[in-house]
C-alpha cells in the first residue's frame, strides 16, 4: 500500500515538474521536492527507487541547462550530516551539493562554509575531497572578526583535530599546484589494471602520467575534481587559503609551511600577501620545532623511495614528487634559521646534495645549499656531525672539482672546507693530497677565489699539527716547495704551515722560516719573523712547550744546507761575494743561532738590544768553553759529515761570511762576542786577518767601528813582543796621520782598547807573580810606547771634532778602568790632574753634547777603579758633585754610578771583564790597594747636598745616594748610616717633582730591606710620624736659592707633594702593619724613568714583584681601599695607586671576588667628610658598577641610591658631577636587572629599588636627582612589564603625586593670577601635559597588568590622592586612573568603585573646573562597573545636590556628571531614566544669568534629555509623573530662582502636552498657585507665566470639576491678586498673565480687572508722565520705557479680558472706547498700535454688532468715536513706517466691519480700508 502512496507521490511531483514553466517555478518544485525525493532511495522497493532515478535524469537534464536556479543546499546539507542516512542517500546528496553550492551567490557560501567542514566528519575520503574543493573559492570571501577570539571565528576548528588535518594537507597540494596544469589520463586508463601487479618491481609509475613537482597524481587529481578551477580561480583560491591562515583560523605551527610554500608562487598577488604574512610571524615562529623542519624536508624532497615501517611500498599515485627549484630557493634560507634543521640526519644531506648536484639545481640554490653546509657546520653538535663529515667533505670536494662557473660559488665551498676542518681535524690529518690540492688552487684560481682558499687554508692548519714520521716529511716537501711560488697568497699560507704544523725545536721547518724570512713581501717574512723571535716564555710551563733546536744541531743542517746552495743558482751574489742566502734571510739565520745558542746555554735568548745580550756573554763563553772542549763534536747527529768541525767554528764561520759580504751591526755583535768569551783558543784564528778587522774599523757607521775597534783589540791582546810593539806603532802612525775622520775614530779606540787589555793582562800577571822582571811582554820600551799612545789619546781630547773627542775620552776610560794611567800626575803637559779638571770642565759647558758628557763622567767615575793610588780622588768627586745642572736626571744617573765606582776605587765591578765575569760573581782581586772613601762621600751627600737649597741639587743628590745604597748594599758605611739616610729620602719625598719623590719612595724602601729588625721597627716610626705629622726639613734661603722650579709655580707649597706617601702609610696604618709603607713605595711605579736603561738597571722591577708577592695575603683588606685610590682626583695619587693595584691584582676576577667588600668601603666613603673621597668614591662605583653581574648585592641598592642622591647636592661641583655620572651608570645598570629575564633576581631588584626611588628620589627637592628618579622609573617599568605588578599599589600613587610636585611651581602662581577664561585653557593644557608625560607613561605600562589581588591596595590609596591629593596634575591623573581601570579590569573593579565614587564626589565639587571635568568624565566611567545600589546613590546624591544646594559649582558638577554617565554609559543612565531624565528636563530650564557657564549647563542637560528621550513630547508624557514631582519640589525650593526655574519646567510640560489630564492638571495648578502666595521675588513672573500657558494650553480641561483641582474661580482669584502688587515690572507681567486667562477661560471678571489697568494707563498717560523730571536721564530713560510697556501690556490684556457678556459689555464699552480713542490720538506710535490691536479685540468681541444686541445709538456713537480717532491716524505720516503685520491686523478690523448691515459704518470702514490698501 504505501509505495503505491509512493509512487503515486513521485508521479505527482513528475506532474509537477513537467508543468512548471519559468525558472523560478521549477526552483521553487525543486525546493521543496527534491530533499524528500532524495529520501525516497532509501526506499527497500526496487519499483520505487527506479522512478526516483528516471525522475532525477529528468531534473538534471533540466538543472544543467539553466545555470541561475538555486537547489535547497542547506536542507541537502543537513540531510547529508544525517548518520542515520544509508549511503546511497548521502552519495546523491553529495552530487547536488556539489550542484547547487557553486550557484549560491557568495555571501550564501560563506555562511554555508562552515557546515561543509562539519560535514566532512568521518564520510568517505572522495567526498571529503569534494566538500574541500567546494570550500576552497569560498575562502577568498569570507570576513574573519578583526579580535581573533576563539568564540569569534568563523570556523570553530579546535575541537576538530582530524579535519584540521585534512583541510590542511589539501590547502598544500592546492598551493602547489601550478597554473594552467591540465592532468592527462586517458593513456594510463587501459594498463593501470596491469600495472597494479608490477608495481613492486618498476614502481609502479609506468601507468600514471607525471604529476606537478611536489605533488603526487592522487594529489593532482583531486585539487583538479570534477570541475577544474580556472588560473584566475586557483589564484583567488590560494590568496583565500593565505587570508584563512592569516586569520589565524589554524594553529601557527601548522601552516608555516603553506606561508612558505605560497611565497614561491608564481602569481605576484599570493607571493606578496603569504612574504608579509611569514615576516609578521617571523618572530613568532619557533624555527627549532622539528615537526615545522620535518615537514619542509618532507616536502622539498619528495618521497624517497623507502621502505615504509609496514614493509609496504607506497601505493605509486601517492608517491610525492620534489618540489620545483621555486619553492626549493624558498625552503632552504628558513632552513637556515633553525638549528634543529642542521641537525636532522639524513635530510640536512640529502638537501645539501640536492642542491648541489640535483638535476634541476641552479646557482642560486647552489648558493644556498652552500650556505646550509656552512650552517651545518656551524650549529651541529658534535655527536651529529660525526657521521655527516665525510659526506659533507666529498661533495665539497666534488663541487670544487667539477664546478668552475661562478668564483663566489667556490669561495663558499673553500671556506666550507676550511670550517669543516675547524670543526673535524681527524677527517684531514690523513689527507695531505687535500693540503696540496688547496695549495695548486691558490696558484691557479680566480684572484676572488684566492682569498677563500687562503682562510681555508689557514683554518686547516690545526688539523695537521699531529703529524708523525713519514707524513710529516711529506709535509715538509709538501710547504718547502710552495714556500718558492710567485704567488705572495701561497707563500703567506705555507710560512703559516711551517710554523704550526711543527713543533718549535724542528730544525728543517725553522730552516723553511728563516728562508722565509728573507722573503721580499712584508706579510711573509714579517710572519716569519714573528714566528722566529718569539722567545721561550719566562715561566716554566711556556717554555716547555717553547722549545728551540739544540745550537750544535741547527748550526750543522743550515751548514749542510748553504754548502748545497752554493752549487745551485739559489745563491746570491753581491759585488764579489757570493753567499748561501739572499741578506735579510742570513741575517736572520745569524741572529736564529745566536738565539739557539743562547737558548742551549741556558739563559733566556733575546735578539732585540746587543746591551741585554752582553749581559748573557759569560753564560755563553762557558757554554762555547765546553763546546770546543770537544766533548760535544762527535756526539752531534750529522757528525759523520762535519765532525771534524766544531760547531762553533762553523758560526763563527758563517759570521765572517756575511760580515764579508754585507756586514751589519747584530752580525759584528755576534762574531765579537764568539770570540771575546774566549779569546786564547778563538781570536789567535784572526791574527793573521788583522788588515780585514781595520777595513772593518773604517766602516761608516760609528757604532760599526767601535765593535770593530773592540774586536782587533781581542785580537792583538793574543799576541806579545814585537808583533804587538809593531800594530801599536802602526796604530798610532793611523792616527796621527790619516786624515779620515772614521779611521782615526776607529783608531782612537782601537789603541784605547788595545791599551787596556795590555794593562789588564799586566795586572793580572803582577797579581799572580810578583816578579815581573823575568817576563818578556812588559819591557820599558813598551812602557814608554804605551805612554806615548796614551799622550798620542790624550792628544785628541781637545779635538774640534767631538767624535774623536768622545772617541778619546772612551779610550782613556778604558785604560784607566784596567790600570793606572801611564802618565804623571802633577806638572806641566798631559799629567793626571790636567786630564781631570780637562773632563771636570766639560760636564757643565753648554757646548758639549750629552754623549761627550756622558762618556767624560764614566771615564772620571774609571780612573780611581784600575789605580790605587789615584792621587785626585776626593777633586774628581768633589768635581762630580758640584756639577750638577737643572733637567739633566739621564746624566745624574750616570754621576751617581760614577761617583759609586769611584767611592770606592779598585774594589768596584766596573774593573771585571764584562765577556768573561758577570757583575754578581765579580770579587776583587787579593792584592789591590784599598782607596775607599765611601764615609767621605755619604758625610758629603747627606750633610751638603740633600740639604741645598737648590731644588736641582737636591734632586741630584737624592739619585746619588739611591745609586750608593743599591750598588753598596753590603758596605758597612752604608750599613751603619741607615737612619741618617732614611731621613734622607723622607726630606725629598714632600719635593714638588715627581722624579724626586719617586727616587726617594725607592730609596726608602731599599734602606728598610738593609737594616735588621730592630733596625726596621725604628725606621717605620720614623718614617710614619714624619709623614703622618707632615714635618719637613727647613731650607735656608740665600741668595742663589730657587724658589720655584719650571713646574712647580701653582702647585701647592704645603707638601701637597706628600699626599701619595701620607695616603700610602695610612693605608699600611690600617691593615695595622705600618712597615708595608716601603713595599707600597716600591710598587708605587710611575715614573717614566724607570724604564729607560739607565733607570732598569737598578733592577726594581724585581723588587717590585718581591713586594707583590709579601703583600698577597693583605689583598681583602687592600683591594677595596686600592680601587677607590685609582680614581683619586689626585694625578699622582692616582697614578701611584694604580700602579700597586696593577703589581698586586693580576687576575682578572679579583674584583668580583671582592665585590661585597669593595662596595661596603665605597658606600662608607661615599659620605666621607673629605671631598677628594666623596669623589674618588662616586667614580669608583661608576666604574664598579659596569658590566657585572650584580645579583648578590641587591640588597645593596637601595642604599647605594640614597647615598648617591645625598652626594648629588654635594657643595663641590666636581663631586656633584662625579655623583652624577655614577647615577646614570647605576641607572642604566638597575633597568637592565630589572628584566623579566633574570627572574626572581629581576622581581627582588625591583622590590629593592621602587620604594627607594618613590620616597626618597622623587620627593628630593634637587631637580637632578627627581628627574633621574622618574627616567629610571619609567624605563624599569618598560622593562620590567609585569613583574611590577605586586608594586602597582605604591608606585601608581607615587607617580601620580609626582605629576604635581614635578610641575614647575610658576604654572600654579600664574594660574592663580589669571582671569576665569585664561585659567580654564591654561589648567586643560598643564592637565594634558601631566597625561602626557613619562610617570603618566609609566602608571600605563602599571595599569596593563593589574588584576584582583592588586586592586585592594590601589583603591584605598587612589580615594585618599583624590580626597586630599594637591594638584591638578595628581587628582587629573587619579581621576584619568579610574577611567584606565574601568576598561582595563571593569570585573574585578566592582567591589571597589562604590568607594571610589565617593571619592570622586569630593571632586567633583573642586573650585577648578579642570579637575571637575576630568572627575565627571571618571565618574561618568565609573559607573560602568558599579553595582546598581551604588549608582541610585551617586544619582539620588546628585538630585539632592541640584535641587538643594545653591552655589553653582554643585549645579555644574551635576550637569557635568550626568552628561557624562549618559555619554560614557548610556546603558546605565536608561536603567535609572527614571531617576536622571525629569533632572534633565529641569535643568534644561534654568535660568542663565549673563555668564555663558550656565547656558553651557543647559546644553548639557539638553543633551542629555534628547539623547534619551523618544522626541519631547514623548519624553515628557513617559516620565509625566516624575517630571511634575520634581517640578512642585522646585517650586517649594527655598531658592527663588529654582523656584522660578521649576515654573518654567512646568510651562513648558504644560506648552507641549497640549492638553494635561487629571490628576496632573490638579498637581501642576496647585503647585504653581502655592508658589504665588507671598511677597515678590526676583524670577516669580516665571510662576505666572507658567500659570498662563497651562491655562490656556488646558482651558477645556478645567471647566470639568476634578476633586483636588483648583476651579477657574481660585485661578482668577490668585491672578488678579498678583496684579495688585506694586513692583511694576512684575505687575506688567502679572496684568499679561491675567489677560491670557481670561481669554482662554473666557470669564467675565472685567470689572474686577478694569478697576487694576484702566488707573494704570491714566496714570502712564503723557501728561502725567512729563510731571517727574526730577531724576538723572538714565533713570529716566529707564522709566518711560517701563511706563511705555506698562501702556502695552494693559491694552493688550484689556483686549484679551474683553468679556462677552452684555451686562457687562454695556457698562464699558463707552468708556473704553473714549479710553482708546484718546490714546491712539495722543500717542506714540508703539501705543497707537498697542491700541490698535485692543481695538481689534475689542470690535470681534463687540455684541452690539450682532442682530439679537442690536442697538444703533450706542453703535452709532461708538463708530463716530472711533473712527475719527483711527482717521487721525491714519493721516499721520508715522503709519507708513507701522510694519506690515499692523496694517494687516487694521485691515482686518475694518473688514469686519464692512460685512455690518448698517450703512454708515460700512461706508466708514470700507473709506478706511481704501486709504490704507493705497498706501500699501
Amino acid at each position: 500500500m504505501y509505495h503505491i502512496d509512493c509512487r503515486d507521490q513521485l508521479e505527482r511531483v513528475f506532474l509537477r515538474l513537467g508543468h512548471a514553466e519559468t525558472d523560478e517555478q521549477l526552483q521553487n518544485i525543486i525546493s521543496k521536492f527534491l530533499p524528500p525525493v532524495l529520501l525516497k532511495l532509501s526506499s527497500t522497493q526496487e519499483g520505487v527507487r527506479k522512478k526516483v532515478m528516471e525522475l532525477l535524469v529528468h531534473l538534471n537534464k533540466r538543472i544543467k541547462s539553466r545555470p541561475k536556479i538555486q537547489l535547497p543546499i542547506e536542507t541537502l546539507l543537513v540531510q547529508y550530516q544525517d548518520p542515520a542516512a544509508v549511503s546511497f542517500v548521502t552519495n546523491f546528496t553529495i552530487i547536488y551539493v556539489k550542484m547547487g553550492y557553486p550557484r549560491l551567490p557568495v555571501e550564501k557560501q560563506c555562511e554555508l562554509a562552515p557546515t561543509l567542514l562539519t560535514a566532512m566528519e568521518g564520510k568517505p575520503q572522495p567526498q571529503q575531497d569534494s566538500l574541500m574543493h567546494l570550500l576552497i573559492p569560498t575562502l577568498f570571501h569570507m570576513k574573519y572578526p578583526v579580535e581573533s577570539s576563539k568564540s569569534a571565528s568563523p570556523f570553530n576548528l579546535a575541537e576538530k583535530p582530524k579535519t584540521v588535518q585534512l583541510l590542511l594537507d589539501f590547502m598544500l597540494d592546492v598551493l602547489l599546484m601550478p597554473y594552467g596544469y591540465v592532468l592527462n589520463e586517458s593513456q594510463s586508463r587501459q594498463n593501470s589494471s596491469s600495472a597494479q601487479g608490477s608495481s613492486s618491481n618498476s614502481g609502479g609509475s609506468s601507468g600514471i602520467p607525471q604529476p606537478p613537482p611536489g605533488m603526487s597524481f592522487y594529489a593532482a587529481k583531486r585539487v583538479i575534481g570534477d570541475n577544474p578551477w580556472t588560473p584566475e580561480q586557483l589564484e583567488q583560491c590560494k590568496l583565500g587559503i593565505v587570508k584563512f591562515i592569516e586569520a589565524e583560523q589554524v594553529p601557527e605551527l601548522e601552516a608555516v609551511l603553506h606561508l612558505v610554500i605560497a611565497s614561491s608562487d608564481t602569481r605576484h598577488s599570493v607571493a606578496t600577501a603569504a612574504d608579509l604574512e611569514l615576516k609578521s610571524k617571523q618572530s613568532l615562529i619557533d624555527w627549532n620545532n622539528p615537526a615545522i623542519i620535518n615537514k619542509m624536508y618532507k616536502v622539498y624532497l619528495g618521497d624517497i623511495p623507502l621502505k615504509t615501517k609496514e614493509g609496504a611500498v607506497l601505493k605509486p599515485e601517492l608517491k610525492r614528487d620534489p618540489v620545483s627549484t621555486r619553492v626549493k630557493l624558498k625552503i632552504v634560507p628558513h632552513l637556515l634559521r633553525s638549528r634543529q634543521a642542521a641537525e636532522t640526519f639524513p635530510a640536512n644531506i640529502q638537501v645539501v646534495y640536492d642542491g648541489l648536484f640535483g638535476t634541476n639545481t641552479n646557482s642560486k640554490l647552489r648558493t644556498l645549499s652552500l650556505q646550509f653546509v656552512h650552517h651545518i657546520c656551524i650549529t651541529c653538535p658534535e655527536i651529529k656531525i660525526k657521521p655527516l663529515g665525510p659526506m659533507l667533505l666529498n661533495g665539497l670536494t666534488k663541487l670544487i672539482n667539477e664546478y668552475k662557473e661562478d668564483p663566489k660559488l667556490l669561495s663558499m665551498a673553500y671556506s666550507a672546507v676550511g670550517k669543516l676542518s675547524s670543526r673535524m681535524p681527524h677527517l684531514f690529518t690523513k689527507d695531505i693530497a687535500l693540503v696540496q690540492q688547496l695549495f695548486e688552487a691558490l696558484c691557479k684560481e680566480e684572484p676572488e677565489t684566492r682569498l677563500a682558499i687562503q682562510e681555508a687554508l689557514s683554518m686547516m692548519v690545526g688539523a695537521y699539527s699531529t703529524l708523525e714520521g713519514a707524513q710529516r716529511t711529506l709535509m715538509e716537501a709538501l710547504v718547502a716547495s710552495y714556500l718558492i711560488k710567485p704567488e705572495v697568497q701561497v707563500r703567506q699560507v705555507a710560512v703559516k704551515f711551517a710554523s704550526t704544523v711543527f713543533p718549535s725545536d724542528h730544525i728543517p721547518s725553522r730552516y723553511l722560516l728563516l728562508l722565509a724570512a728573507g722573503d721580499p713581501r712584508e706579510e711573509v717574512h714579517g710572519e716569519a719573523q714573528r714566528v722566529l723571535r718569539c722567545l721561550p716564555g719566562k715561566n716554566r710551563k711556556e717554555s716547555a712547550s717553547k722549545q728551540m733546536p739544540s745550537f750544535p744541531e741547527m748550526v750543522y743542517y743550515i751548514q749542510e744546507k748553504a754548502s748545497h746552495r752554493m752549487k745551485t743558482p739559489a745563491k746570491y751574489m753581491t759585488g764579489t761575494t757570493v753567499l748561501p742566502f739572499n741578506p735579510a734571510a742570513f741575517g736572520e739565520i745569524v741572529l736564529y743561532l745566536r738565539m739557539c745558542l743562547a737558548h742551549s746555554a741556558g739563559v733566556v735568548p733575546t735578539s732585540q738590544s746587543l746591551a741585554d745580550m752582553q749581559d748573557h756573554a759569560p753564560a755563553i763563553g762557558r757554554y762555547i768553553r765546553t763546546l770546543m772542549s770537544g766533548n760535544q763534536a762527535t756526539s752531534s747527529s750529522s757528525s759523520s759529515k762535519s765532525g771534524e768541525t766544531n760547531p762553533v767554528q762553523i758560526y763563527i764561520g758563517l759570521l765572517q761570511q756575511l760580515l764579508a759580504g754585507v756586514g751589519g751591526l747584530p752580525v759584528m755583535y755576534c762574531l765579537l762576542e764568539a770570540v771575546s768569551v774566549y779569546p786564547e783558543k778563538l781570536a789567535t784564528k784572526f791574527v793573521d786577518k788583522t788588515e780585514w778587522i781595520k777595513s772593518l774599523m773604517n766602516s761608516s757607521k760609528e757604532e760599526m767601528r767601535e765593535l770593530a775597534a773592540l774586536f782587533y783589540s781581542v785580537v792583538v791582546s793574543t799576541v806579545s813582543g814585537n808583533e804587538l810593539k809593531l800594530m801599536i806603532e802602526q796604530l798610532i802612525k793611523t792616527t796621527k796621520n790619516n786624515h779620515s775622520p772614521e779611521i782615526q775614530h776607529g783608531s782612537v779606540l782601537a789603541l784605547g782598547f788595545t791599551i787596556g787589555r795590555y794593562l789588564a793582562k799586566k795586572k793580572m800577571r803582577m797579581a799572580e807573580q810578583q816578579d815581573l822582571e823575568t817576563n818578556a811582554d812588559f819591557l820599558p820600551e813598551q812602557e814608554e810606547l804605551i805612554q806615548s799612545a796614551t799622550e798620542t789619546i790624550g792628544s785628541f781630547l781637545d779635538s774640534t771634532s767631538p767624535l774623536l773627542a768622545i772617541a778619546a775620552c772612551t779610550a782613556l776610560g778604558e785604560i784607566g778602568r784596567n790600570g793606572p794611567l801611564p802618565i804623571p800626575s802633577e806638572g806641566s803637559g798631559f799629567t793626571k790632574q790636567h786630564l781631570v779638571e780637562s773632563l771636570l770642565n766639560r760636564i757643565p759647558s753648554s757646548k758639549e753634547t750629552n754623549k761627550m758628557k756622558e762618556r767624560a763622567i764614566q771615564t772620571l767615575g774609571y780612573f780611581p777603579v784600575g789605580d790605587g793610588d789615584f792621587p785626585h780622588q776626593k777633586l774628581l768627586l768633589q768635581g762630580l758633585m758640584d756639577s750638577v745642572e737643572a733637567k739633566q736626571i739621564e746624566l745624574q744617573f750616570t754621576i751617581g754610578e760614577a761617583i759609586t765606582s769611584a767611592a770606592i776605587g779598585t774594589s768596584s765591578v766596573a774593573a771585571r771583564d764584562a765577556w768573561l765575569v758577570t757583575e754578581e760573581e765579580y770579587s776583587p782581586p787579593a792584592g789591590a790597594k784599598v782607596n775607599d772613601v765611601v764615609p767621605w762621600v755619604l758625610d758629603v751627600i747627606l750633610n751638603k747636598h740633600i740639604t741645598s737649597p737648590n731644588p736641582h741639587v737636591r734632586q741630584a743628590a737624592c739619585i746619588w745616594l739611591l745609586s750608593l745604597v743599591r750598588k753598596l748594599s753590603t758596605h758597612r758605611e752604608v750599613k751603619s748610616h741607615l737612619k741618617e739616610i732614611q731621613s734622607a729620602f723622607v726630606s725629598v719625598l714632600s719635593e714638588n717633582d715627581e722624579l724626586s719623590q719617586d727616587v726617594a719612595s725607592k730609596g726608602l724602601g731599599l734602606v728598610y730591606e738593609l737594616g735588621n729588625e730592630q733596625d726596621q721597627q725604628e725606621l717605620v716610626s720614623t718614617l710614619v710620624e714624619t709623614l703622618m705629622t707632615g714635618k719637613r726639613i727647613k731650607h735656608e734661603v740665600s741668595g742663589e736659592t730657587v724658589v720655584f722650579q719650571g713646574g712647580g709655580l701653582g702647585k701647592t707649597p704645603d707638601g701637597q707633594g706628600l699626599s701619595t706617601y701620607k695616603e700610602l702609610c695610612s693605608l699600611a696604618s690600617d691593615l695595622s702593619q705600618p712597615d708595608l709603607v716601603y713595599k707600597f713605595m716600591n710598587l708605587a711605579n710611575h715614573h717614566a724613568m724607570w724604564n729607560s736603561r739607565k733607570g732598569a738597571a737598578f733592577g726594581f722591577n724585581v723588587i717590585a714583584t718581591k713586594a707583590g708577592e709579601q703583600l698577597a695575603p693583605f689583598l681583602p683588606q687592600l683591594v677595596p681601599r686600592l680601587y677607590r685610590y685609582q680614581f683619586d682626583p689626585n694625578l699622582g695619587i692616582r697614578q701611584a695607586m694604580t700602579s700597586i693595584w696593577n703589581a698586586l691584582v693580576t687576575d682578572k676576577t679579583t674584583v668580583d671576588k671582592y665585590l661585597k667588600e669593595i662596595l661596603q668601603d665605597l658606600i662608607k666613603n661615599l659620605t666621607s667628610s673629605m671631598w677628594r673621597v666623596r669623589e674618588s668614591s662616586c667614580l669608583a662605583l661608576n666604574d664598579l658598577l659596569r658590566g657585572r653581574p650584580l645579583d648578590d648585592i641587591i640588597d645593596k641598592l637601595p642604599e647605594i641610591w640614597e647615598t648617591l642622591f645625598r652626594v648629588q647636592d654635594d657643595i663641590k661641583e666636581s663631586v656633584r658631577k662625579a655623583a652624577e655620572l655614577a647615577l646614570k651608570t647605576l641607572s642604566k645598570v638597575c633597568v637592565k636587572m630589572c628584566d623579566p629575564a633574570k627572574g626572581a633576581a629581576g622581581q627582588r631588584t625591583i622590590a629593592a629599588l621602587l620604594p627607594c626611588l618613590l620616597d626618597k628620589g622623587m620627593m628630593s627637592p634637587v631637580t637632578e636627582v627627581r628627574a633621574l628618579s622618574i627616567n629610571t622609573l619609567v624605563k624599569i617599568s618598560k622593562s620590567a612589564g609585569a613583574m611590577l605588578k605586586p608594586h602597582a599599589p605604591k608606585l601608581i600613587p607615587a607617580l601620580l603625586e609626582s605629576l604635581s610636585v614635578l610641575e614647575p611651581q610658576v604654572l600654579n602662581y600664574l594660574s592663580l593670577r589669571a582671569t576665569d577664561q585664561e585659567k580654564a585653557a591654561m589648567d586643560s593644557a598643564r592637565l594634558s601635559a601631566a597625561k602626557s608625560s613619562p610617570m603618566m607613561e609609566t602608571i600605563n605600562m602599571c595599569l596593563q597588568y593589574l588584576d584582583v589581588s592588586v586592586l585592594g591596595e590601589l583603591v584605598p590609596r587612589l580615594c585618599e590622592l583624590i580626597r586630599s591629593g594637591v594638584g591638578l596634575g595628581t587628582k587629573g591623573g587619579c581621576a584619568s586612573v579610574i577611567v584606565s581601570l574601568t576598561t582595563q579590569c571593569p570585573q574585578d573593579l566592582t567591589p571597589y568603585s562604590g568607594k571610589l565614587m565617593s571619592a570622586l564626589l569630593s571632586g567633583l565639587t573642586d573650585r577648578n573646573s579642570v579637575i571637575q571635568k576630568s572627575c565627571a568624565f571618571a565618574m561618568g566611567h565609573l559607573v560602568r562597573t558599579s553595582r546598581d545600589s551604588s549608582t541610585e546613590k551617586l544619582l539620588q546624591k546628585l538630585n539632592s545636590w541640584y535641587m538643594e544646594k545653591d552655589e553653582p559649582i554643585y549645579k555644574t558638577s551635576c550637569a557635568l556628571t550626568i552628561h557624562a554617565i549618559g555619554r560614557y554609559s548610556p546603558d546605565v543612565l536608561k536603567n535609572h531614566a527614571k531617576e536622571v531624565l525629569p533632572l534633565a528636563f529641569l535643568g534644561m530650564h534654568e535660568i542663565s544669568d549673563e555668564e555663558k557657564s550656565e547656558k553651557e549647563e543647559c546644553n548639557l542637560w539638553t543633551e542629555v534629555w534628547q539623547e534619551n528621550v523618544p522626541g519631547s513630547f514623548g519624553g515628557i508624557r513617559l516620565y509625566l509623573q516624575e517630571l511634575i514631582a520634581i517640578t512642585q519640589k522646585a517650586l517649594q525650593s527655598q531658592s527663588w530662582k529654582m523656584k522660578a526655574q521649576g515654573a518654567i519646567a512646568m510651562a513648558s510640560i504644560a506648552k507641549q502636552t497640549s492638553s494635561l489630564v487629571p490628576p496632573y492638571l490638579g498637581m501642576i495648578l496647585t503647585a504653581l498657585l502655592q508658589g504665588l502666595a507671598g511677597r515678590t521675588w526676583a524670577g516669580k513672573e516665571e510662576l505666572l507665566k507658567a500659570i498662563a500657558c497651562v491655562v490656556t494650553a488646558c482651558s477645556e480641561e478645567l471647566e470639568k470639576p476634578v476633586p483636588n483641582q483648583p476651579s477657574t474661580n481660585e485661578i482668577l482669584q490668585a491672578v488678579l491678586k498678583e496684579c495688585c502688587k506694586e513692583n511694576p515690572k512684575y505687575k506688567i507681567v502679572a496684568i499679561s498673565c491675567a489677560g491670557d486667562v481670561l481669554k482662554a477661560t473666557k470669564e467675565d471678571r472685567f470689572q474686577e480687572f478694569s478697576d487694576i489697568v484702566i488707573p494704570l494707563i491714566k496714570k502712564n498717560s503723557p501728561e502725567s508722565i512729563g510731571v517727574r523730571t526730577t531724576k538723572n536721564e538714565d533713570e529716566n530713560e529707564k522709566e518711560k520705557e517701563l511706563q511705555l510697556e506698562s501702556l502695552l501690556g494693559a491694552f493688550e490684556s484689556l483686549g484679551k479680558a474683553w468679556p462677552r457678556n452684555m451686562e457687562t459689555q454695556r457698562c464699558y464699552r463707552q468708556e473704553l472706547c473714549k479710553l482708546m480713542c484718546e490714546r491712539l490720538k495722543l500717542s506714540t506710535w508703539k501705543v497707537q498700535l498697542g491700541v490698535l490691536q485692543s481695538m481689534n479685540a475689542f470690535f470681534r468681541g463687540l455684541m452690539l454688532l450682532e442682530e439679537e444686541h442690536a442697538d444703533p445709538e450706542a453703535l452709532t456713537e461708538i463708530l463716530l468715536e472711533t473712527c475719527k480717532s483711527i482717521t487721525y491716524s491714519l493721516e499721520s505720516k508715522q503709519w507708513e513706517s507701522l510694519t506690515s503685520e499692523c496694517r494687516t491686523l487694521l485691515i482686518e478690523s475694518l473688514a469686519t466691519m464692512e460685512t455690518d448691515s448698517r450703512p454708515e459704518l460700512k461706508e466708514k470702514a470700507s473709506l478706511l480700508k481704501k486709504t490704507l490698501e493705497n498706501l500699501e
